[in-house]
């Protein structure tokens, strides 16, 4: 006597489906997660000298403090690329979180690193928020990229403390 062969079953696969699980991106991030050291370690900084680089007129901008988070998130994850980071900001729950949900295009990653953060990297090793490990000082390059000096063939680290 032949079995008769069973109908394959498959869980559901509803993609619209609305989910109460997780309720918020902040549970699905661990505490001790490097995620909210830098979130805890941008928000001791004092941001007035990016503060005073916006003008009070034009459209509203994406506040600097966010910025500077996902900017210093994404170099410890070795992520340059303003395009990089920006899909990042729409594909990962650690920078959704550390956004707030605010997904910047490339472009606006861009202006922020090249023009608004002139100064201030070097301002954060200073003041001992940023450990620069190339042993020498921070310099934003003319794509906006912090490398290191000629001759150092590419990216150095970065490492972050709270004070």
């Amino acid at each position: 006597m032949k079995r008769r062969q069973a109908k394959p079953t498959f869980k559901p696969y509803i993609m619209a489906q609305p989910s109460l699980m997780p309720s918020s991106w902040e549970e699905m991030i661990p505490g001790d997660h490097l995620v909210r050291v830098v979130n805890r370690a941008v928000d001791q900084i004092d941001l007035a000298p990016l503060l005073r680089k916006y003008k009070g007129d034009g459209t509203s901008s994406y506040y600097p403090g966010v910025m500077l988070k996902v900017l210093v998130y994404a170099y410890t994850q070795r992520i340059y690329s303003s395009r990089q980071i920006a899909k990042a900001l729409r594909e990962n729950v650690n920078f959704l979180w550390l956004s707030g949900g605010n997904r910047p295009d490339f472009r606006t990653i861009n202006g922020f690193r090249g023009e608004k953060m002139k100064g201030v990297m070097e301002l954060l090793v200073e003041e001992g928020y940023v450990k620069d490990e190339g042993g020498s000082e921070c310099e934003p390059a003319q794509s906006g990229m912090v490398e290191a000096p000629a001759g150092g063939g590419g990216h150095r680290g970065i490492s972050i403390f709270p004070n």
